[in-house]
C-alpha cells in the first residue's frame, strides 16, 4: 500500500494531504468539544429532570447530537482549516517554490481535491445513511424528556386525504390514550359526496392496528336520496393513518432514512401537499450539501495561497466572514424552498452555485 501511495502521490502531495486532513480533523474535534460543553450547560436541567443515566444521555442524546453537528459543520470547518494551513504555507514561502518548479496552479490543487474527495465521501455516506439513524435517537430522547417545551405537541383541526376518494377530519388528538375527538370521514365519487360518517371519538388499537370509531353516525347519499345508518356503539375499521400523523415532531424528516422519506413523499402527496417542499428539500440536501466541500476548498485555496503582509490573520478573517455568509445564504435557500415557492431542487443548489462562482473568480485571481 505504501509503495502504491508513494508511486502515485509525490512527496508534496502527501505533505499537503496530511496537512489538510490533520488540520481539518483537529479543528473539527475542537469545535465539537466546545459545542458539547455549551449544550451540556444549556440542557443540564433537562438531563437532571429526565432521570436518565449518564450512559443513556451519552448514547441516545449525544450519540445523535455529535454526528449531526460534525456533519453539519464539516464543510465550514474544512474551509477554515484549508485557509489556515494554506495561508501558513504561503506565509512561510512554501507555495512559491512549488509554483516556480513549473507546476501549474491546477496541479497544485490536486492534493486539495483528493483530500476534499475523502471528506466528501464520508459526508455523503453520513448524510444518506448514518445521520437519519442518529437523528432519530436524538429526537426520540428530546421528545420523551420534554426538551421541546411543555406545549401541546399534537396537531389540531387536521384535514387529511387518505386515498383517492376518502377524506378525514379530526378536531384534536390525545396522544397519551391514542384518542381523537370530533372525527369526520367523507367518501367521494369524483366530485359527488357518497358517504359521510361523523363520530364523537376515534381510538387506535395498537394491538389490532385498527381504529375503533365510537358512536358513528353514517349518511349515504345517492343523488337526492339520503340514508342515515347508526352503526352501533362502536365500529372497528382499518384506515390508512397512524397516531403519529397527528403529532408534531420537530425535524422529523431529518430522522427518516431514504426509503422512509420516499414513502412519506408518496403518502403526503395525497394527505398534505403543503409539506412536500420541506420533504423534497431534505431529500435533495442530503446529496447536494456534501458538494460544498469542493466549493469551499476551492475558495479557501484561492483566497489564502498568496502571501500577504500581516500573516494568516487577514485570510482567516475573510474566511470566517465567508462562513457566516454561506450559513445565511443556506438559510435563505431553505426559506425559498419551503415558503417562497422556489423549486426545492433549485433552492438546494443556490449556496453552492453562488459560492462556486466566487471560487472561480478567486481562482482566476490566484497567484500562478
Amino acid at each position: 500500500m505504501k509503495k502504491i501511495i508513494r508511486k502515485y502521490l509525490p512527496v508534496i502531495d502527501r505533505y499537503i494531504i496530511g496537512k489538510y486532513l490533520g488540520t481539518f480533523t483537529f479543528t473539527l474535534m475542537i469545535f465539537i468539544v466546545i459545542t458539547v460543553v455549551f449544550d451540556i450547560s444549556e440542557h443540564i436541567d433537562n438531563f437532571l429532570q429526565s432521570g436518565s443515566s449518564v450512559y443513556e444521555i451519552a448514547t441516545d442524546y449525544y450519540g445523535g447530537f455529535i454526528p449531526f453537528y460534525m456533519n453539519m459543520l464539516s464543510p465550514l470547518i474544512n474551509f477554515l482549516a484549508v485557509i489556515f494551513f494554506t495561508a501558513k504555507m504561503a506565509n512561510q514561502t512554501e507555495i512559491v517554490p512549488i509554483l516556480s518548479s513549473r507546476a501549474s496552479f491546477n496541479r497544485f490543487l490536486r492534493p486539495y481535491f483528493i483530500s476534499a474527495t475523502i471528506v466528501f465521501i464520508v459526508s455523503l455516506y453520513a448524510n444518506v445513511y448514518l445521520i437519519p439513524y442518529t437523528n432519530k435517537l436524538k429526537i426520540t430522547f428530546e421528545n420523551e424528556n420534554g426538551f421541546n417545551g411543555s406545549g401541546d405537541p399534537t396537531r389540531s383541526d387536521v384535514h387529511m386525504q387518505i386515498d383517492k376518494n376518502t377524506y378525514v377530519y379530526l378536531q384534536n388528538f390525545d396522544k397519551t390514550i391514542n384518542t381523537g375527538y370530533t372525527f369526520i370521514l367523507e367518501k367521494f365519487d369524483g366530485d359527488k359526496l357518497r358517504e359521510k360518517m361523523v363520530a364523537d371519538r376515534i381510538v387506535y388499537d395498537s394491538l389490532k392496528r385498527k381504529w375503533n370509531i365510537i358512536n358513528p353516525d353514517t349518511r349515504y347519499v345517492d343523488g337526492l336520496r339520503e340514508t342515515r345508518v347508526k352503526n352501533g356503539a362502536q365500529k372497528d375499521t382499518v384506515l390508512d393513518m397512524h397516531p403519529t400523523d397527528f403529532i408534531k415532531i420537530d425535524n422529523e424528516y431529518t430522522a427518516m432514512p431514504m426509503h422512509e422519506l420516499n414513502a412519506t413523499i408518496e403518502k403526503e402527496t395525497l394527505r398534505r401537499p403543503e409539506v412536500l417542499p420541506s420533504i423534497y428539500y431534505e431529500k435533495y440536501r442530503r446529496f447536494v450539501y456534501p458538494l460544498s466541500t469542493y466549493v469551499l476548498t476551492l475558495i479557501g485555496v484561492a483566497l489564502s495561497s498568496r502571501k500577504v503582509r500581516g500573516g494568516i490573520g487577514l485570510p482567516l478573517g475573510i474566511g470566517i466572514f465567508l462562513c457566516f455568509a454561506y450559513i445565511v445564504v443556506d438559510k435563505f435557500a431553505t426559506v425559498f424552498a419551503i415558503q417562497g415557492g422556489v423549486a426545492p431542487l433549485i433552492s438546494v443548489f443556490i449556496p453552492n452555485a453562488l459560492f462556486g462562482v466566487l471560487g472561480y473568480y478567486l481562482l482566476l485571481k490566484a497567484p500562478k
